[in-house]
């Protein structure tokens, strides 16, 4: 059993969790993920590995299906089944660019750690998040913090930049050069950031975020297809070439997916799991 040394609601549907680890820290490098089991009766979940230390690893996580919610509904003090990792390629380090970092609901919290080990190796870096509305932000000081400039964008217009991340990428492009492009967020999200930049043939990674079960390789449920080729996201990536990446089958089977899980969700009362 790990202990939840803290569990915190950040926005709606949005959750940031420490988790008791003695080792994670050995070996933990941004763009890293982990893998955590609510219960034993739960499902793998794989997400991302945002900060750690000598005595703790964390996450920052979503409810978007049953195991998610049962993580939802869990306090500081309690205990979940399992935590395995650091799992996945971290991210390629390069210094010396200009570095514009993107990130959307959980992908904001993903952010973090690459935001922090690119700025440490002498980057510069510009940092944009994304949500529907102001308050599905967060985390603005902590990614300042390592950020040379800082937007946010609302596709209401009640902070920032107003319109989805397409359109502040042609805003921003227009007037300035930068050298990358990385982003981390839903399916949607990477795969605009990479449909906008690829026509100005501006390198762009994007961490991917297929269904996994396993998280070694062996089942191929995270497959995904990089420049024709098979690739697993769970010991190839998490985070590829955007430009590489076949989005149209990405999306098909992540719609395929989530219709299947929308059809199987049960109701879960916090009571239950706190």
């Amino acid at each position: 059993m790990v202990k939840i040394l803290k569990k915190e609601l950040l926005v709606p549907n949005i959750h940031f969790m420490v988790l008791e680890s003695e080792v994670i820290h050995l070996n933990a490098k941004a763009g890293e993920f982990v893998v955590v089991r609510p219960d034993e009766y739960g499902e793998r979940i794989p997400l991302n590995l945002v900060d750690w230390d000598e005595h703790s690893a964390s996450v920052v996580f979503m409810e978007v299906g049953t195991s998610t919610r049962k993580l939802g509904c869990l306090k500081s003090g309690d205990t979940i089944a399992d935590l395995a990792g650091p799992l996945g390629r971290p991210t390629e380090i390069v210094t010396g660019k200009k570095i514009l970092a993107i990130g959307g609901c959980y992908g904001i919290g993903a952010l973090y750690p690459v935001l922090r080990a690119f700025k440490e190796s002498g980057n510069t870096v510009i940092t944009a998040i994304e949500a529907r509305s102001a308050f599905l932000l967060y985390w603005q000081e902590r990614l300042k913090k390592y950020s040379d400039e800082f937007f946010e964008i609302t596709r209401d217009g009640t902070r920032g930049f107003t319109g989805h991340i397409d359109k502040f990428l042609n805003w921003y492009l227009l007037k300035n050069s930068v050298d990358m492009v990385y982003a981390q967020g839903c399916a949607y999200l990477t795969y605009l950031v990479s449909q906008t930049t690829k026509p100005v043939g501006i390198k762009t990674v994007v961490g991917l975020n297929p269904i996994m079960i396993d998280a070694t390789g062996m089942c191929g449920v995270c497959r995904v297809i990089i420049n024709g080729e098979t690739k697993f996201a769970c010991v190839d990536g998490p985070e590829f070439d955007g430009h590489s990446v076949d989005w149209a089958n990405l999306l098909t089977r992540r719609h395929i997916y989530i219709n299947e899980e929308r059809r199987s969700l049960s109701f879960y009362e916090c009571e239950k799991y706190g």
